[in-house]
């Protein structure tokens, strides 16, 4: 066997609508929208760069069905880049962007394999040297709703190279994405691949080193719910086809969700000091990457009551994104970047030791336990709040909203239904 290197990334989702972006000034908006075609710019530039000998997209390069036509001439223009270095692109298709979707008539390089959605087809890679190096196996998805498990139709590699599997997958039944293409772990690992790329849950993870079975992430979030780096992976294969994975952030705005704790802050002055402090630090932690940013404020203190005052916050939110909700902000901010605040949460609390009340034999005390048993349960969570909330679910907005919920959420609306109980109680012993 040769010494390889590729490229396995996923969900470019080109051209998708960023979610919870109203409000934005017309400096940035482009900016996010133009984001996920910066972020395919960066992936063929590494691809450039590394002298990788192919590259995989494990479904949905486009983010809907019908795909519009700039994002369709946006993939033509990166594979047009890879072909000038000799680059293979290798693609499935998956649930946003089944073959049954609009494509226009452009004319693709010959570098580009797309594999079909009838049958699992593979294809021989060769290297630079013209010797093959990776037999590739995929298919794509025919319509959008695939619920067969697509893996049980891959063969079995006859191990004269190295094999990869490509399937755009919900493995082990992910809870937080579709359970199309449902496939296990387990039976991946079985099937006698030395590489399974996957796509369609949007955070990277690693689920086997043997076999390999790997979820690259998206290339780019799309929303409050997609923090952090979004990238792909470079795999570097040796002569005994062991492999080496190394992460690579190409995202073109980093989402984050950045907590701040309100503990021993007197004034709003320390609140807003503290604010701008992790704001400059976000729009300085990578070189020319701007920021979308969910404040979420925790924490036990004397601000608290103050920011029950939806008015004040939305105040601190105004003067925070006139500051730094622009490229070159006021000057301190890197050339080009901009932290735009989607929003604050306010999961605070009194100021109050609730060590104290759950020691008591109180009224007081029951709540707190009471409290503290639902957090630590998600299932008891939904089930008190769909009781506590009954009279409101004839409505379907609300059905739909509770059903929705994360166990964050759900975590979020206990503990401020505990803040506001504690409030009351309080303020009537006080009065009594």
């Amino acid at each position: 066997m040769k010494p390889f290197r590729f490229i396995h990334s996923a969900d470019w989702h080109l051209d998708a609508p960023f979610r919870g972006l109203s409000g934005l000034p017309p400096a940035i908006v482009g900016r996010i929208r133009d984001a996920g075609f910066r972020a395919l710019d960066a992936l063929v530039d590494l691809a450039i760069r590394e002298r990788v000998d192919f590259l995989l997209v494990s479904g949905d390069l486009f983010d809907a069905a019908d795909r519009s036509l700039r994002a369709q001439l946006k993939v033509q223009q990166a594979a047009g880049r890879l072909a000038e270095h000799g680059i293979p692109l290798l693609a499935v298709h998956g649930n946003h962007d089944p073959l049954q979707g609009y494509r226009a008539r452009l004319a693709m390089p010959d570098n580009v394999h797309i594999f079909g959605g009838e049958r699992v087809e593979t294809v021989t890679v060769t290297g630079r040297d013209g010797e093959p190096i990776a037999a590739v196996s995929g298919i794509s998805y025919a319509k959008a709703a695939v619920t067969d498990n697509l893996a049980a139709r891959f063969p079995v590699p006859d191990g004269s190279l190295f094999a990869i599997a490509m399937l755009h997958t919900n493995a082990d039944g992910d809870p937080g994405h579709d359970n199309y293409a449902p496939a296990s772990v387990a039976q991946l690992a079985k099937a006698g691949y030395d590489y399974w790329a996957l796509g369609h849950v949007h955070t990277r993870k690693v689920l086997c080193e043997d076999p390999w079975i790997v979820y690259p992430g998206n290339l780019q979030g799309l929303s409050i719910r997609e923090t952090g780096a979004k990238g792909a992976y470079l795999a570097d294969v040796d002569v005994d086809g062991r492999v080496r994975l190394s992460f690579h952030p190409l995202h073109a705005v980093r989402w984050e969700r950045i907590a701040v704790s309100i503990e021993g802050m007197q004034d709003e002055q320390a609140l807003k000091d503290k604010l701008e402090s992790v704001l400059q630090a976000e729009a300085e932690r990578e070189a020319g990457i701007p920021v979308v940013a969910r404040l979420v404020l925790e924490g036990r203190g004397p601000l608290h009551r103050l920011l029950q005052s939806r008015a004040t916050l939305d105040e601190l939110l105004e003067a925070l994104r006139e500051k730094f909700g622009s490229p070159g902000g006021d000057g301190r901010l890197p050339d080009g970047v901009f932290v735009w605040v989607e929003s604050a949460k306010v999961q605070t609390g009194h100021d109050l030791d609730l060590d104290a009340y759950r020691r008591q034999e109180s009224f007081l005390g029951d709540l707190v336990r009471l409290s503290d048993a639902l957090l630590e349960d998600e299932a008891a969570m939904r089930a008190f709040l769909e009781e506590a909330a009954e009279p409101l679910l004839g409505n379907p907005k609300a059905g739909r909203r509770l059903k929705g919920a994360d166990a964050e959420e759900l975590a979020g609306w206990i503990a401020q239904a505990r803040e506001m109980a504690l409030g009351i109680l309080l303020d009537e012993e006080e009065q009594s």
